[in-house]
């Protein structure tokens, strides 16, 4: 097949015009078109009184290497790249070894699948809840003020990604196309075909409720066995090779291959990680607050008299700010259309993050507006950087009231430096409440800053985004981890045999794209060390 790209069609066009606009780019006749399909969809919305929508095409003709030699002009057309998936490895009959996965998330849940794809039958422990029972559980927060520790918007089934906009785009390189194949099964287990094609797909939490269960299902169709409330406390680790997990409950169980995916909040499985001597280190992540501002103004800055379309959906926004104080401030984790939700995983901290639903319609747009900070910010252990985290949440519990409302403030205000007293027009979607207050106090000095700065700044790329009546919610601390367990080529612990951390806790994901084509990779090389291990 022939890709061809950048084809761009108004908004409002129909379906012949797209395969017309093929046939004028290939120079031939309508019945030498065999079929086409579809690749990607983008909008261009950089001139808004002409806002197209970009195609690229994959398009089968009779005769494709003489069309392509006979084009003198080559731009925007090419052959289609092989994007299919082909399996590494086949378990080898008899085998009895079990690799045991940890953590539920998209990194636990695609390095599961490819496992028992392959035949492996993975043992799968996750510490949290089946993803219906957690969602009980979160909804116990923000309805209710009750937090589990255990059954939360970070550890249950799904992992943090459910609770989210369910984004499924990325700015990792992958050569060998394994986001199509992530993509691919998620459109197996349910989720809307459109996620194939479109350049910013998403899914939403409700409809990826459904999707985690069914991806389930395939694992133990497949011979896999995923155990909830199974926490791990412990590793067993003999002559620098791992044997075996141990569980809350006492049980042992004894694998010599462990993949580590157990997300960004798993602050206790980091601690016991460090005093068993695997290699851990601290990494820069970001700190912030998350902005509110009514959808209808981001939807007007950014398509102009298109907003509102329903071919358009809510429109979202980028923005970055490089500050005088050397700091960068950027927008994080945007939700067109979503709700700031309550993300504590630890009694007496608050901890905020943003969702949409896959319709995207509620009132506010929100996003974190976060900083840029690094290991020299919170020196000393592997770990400072989670007592650093652990300070400001805890920060943020107190002047929300102790209640798990959080601390809120007007942007105005907050530019201006003076605590807020009453909302403006914009509500706050964040439950269980907010309590208005001066943020100044909830995040460190230089922080405070380069948000004052950054935020008239961003005025000047939005108009309205600086607004007197935009709400700030505190606290954005769990953007990524605060902690790399640093790997080798072949996926393992550097110090570890056996171990091969994975994903957004491990420090190499940060999405729940990202973090399911790393469970990929890492599924991969368990597979090849169990058959080397099993012919030798």
């Amino acid at each position: 097949m022939l890709r061809l790209t950048e084809i761009k069609l108004p908004l409002d066009h129909s379906e012949a015009a797209l395969e017309t606009a093929i046939v004028e780019r290939l120079g031939i006749e309508q019945p030498e078109l065999i079929r086409y399909a579809i690749f990607r969809r983008g909008v261009d919305a950089r001139r808004r009184s002409a806002i197209s929508f970009i195609y690229t095409v994959d398009v089968e003709i009779p005769d494709e290497s003489g069309l392509l030699s006979r084009r003198k002009d080559q731009r925007n057309i090419g052959a289609t790249p092989d994007t299919s998936y082909r399996f590494v490895a086949k378990a080898p009959a008899g085998i009895s070894a079990r690799p045991v996965v940890i953590g539920t998330g998209p990194c636990g849940l695609f390095a599961g699948l490819l496992l028992a794809q392959m035949g492996f039958r993975p043992l799968i422990l996750e510490r949290g809840k089946a993803v219906r029972e957690r969602t009980k559980d979160t909804f116990g927060l923000w309805r209710k003020s009750i937090l589990d520790p255990e059954s939360n918007v970070q550890f249950g089934e799904g992992g943090a990604g459910t609770f989210s906009d369910g984004k499924l785009y990325s700015q990792i390189k992958d050569p060998r196309f394994l986001g199509r194949k992530v993509l691919s099964e998620l459109v197996k287990a349910g989720a809307p075909e459109e996620i194939m094609y479109v350049s910013k797909p998403h899914i939403g939490t409700f409809r990826l409720v459904g999707v985690v269960e069914k991806m389930r299902d395939s694992i133990h169709a497949l011979g896999g066995e995923i155990r909830f409330g199974r926490k791990v406390t412990d590793v067993l680790i003999e002559g620098g090779g791992v044997r075996g997990v141990v569980l809350a409950d006492g049980e042992t169980i004894m694998t010599e291959h462990v993949v580590l995916a157990i997300g960004h909040s798993a602050r206790d499985s980091f601690e016991m990680l460090v005093q068993r001597g695997v290699h851990v280190e601290p990494k820069p992540f970001s700190i912030g607050f998350r902005i509110e501002h009514p959808q209808s103004i981001v939807d007007r800055v950014r398509y102009g008299n298109f907003a509102g379309s329903p071919l358009l959906g809510a429109a979202d926004y980028k923005l970055v700010h490089h500050c005088r104080n050397g700091r960068s401030v950027y927008s994080f984790c945007m939700c067109p259309g979503g709700t700031v939700v309550a993300a504590t995983s630890e009694a007496g901290r608050v901890v905020t993050n943003g969702m949409s639903q896959y319709s995207r319609n509620e009132r506010n747009a929100n996003a974190g507006i976060v900083v840029g900070i690094t290991p020299a910010d919170y020196p000393g252990h592997p770990l400072a950087g989670v007592e650093f985290q652990r300070q400001w949440e805890t920060r943020a519990f107190e002047q929300g009231g102790c209640d798990y409302r959080a601390p809120a403030q007007l942007v105005g205000d907050f530019i201006a430096k003076r605590a807020s007293t009453t909302l403006g027009t914009v509500v706050p979607s964040y439950t269980p409440g907010v309590r208005l207050t001066d943020l100044s106090t909830c995040l460190p000095t230089f922080a405070v800053d380069a948000i004052r700065e950054a935020l008239p700044a961003f005025e000047k790329q939005m108009k309205g985004f600086a607004m007197h009546d935009a709400i700030l919610t505190g606290v954005e601390t769990r953007t990524s981890s605060p902690i790399r367990i640093t790997r080798d080529e072949q996926h393992q612990s550097l110090n570890t045999r056996g171990l091969y951390p994975a994903g957004e806790g491990a420090g190499y994901a940060g999405g729940i794209l990202s973090a399911a084509v790393d469970g990929i990779e890492v599924a991969e090389a368990v597979a090849s060390s169990m058959i080397t291990t099993a012919a030798a």
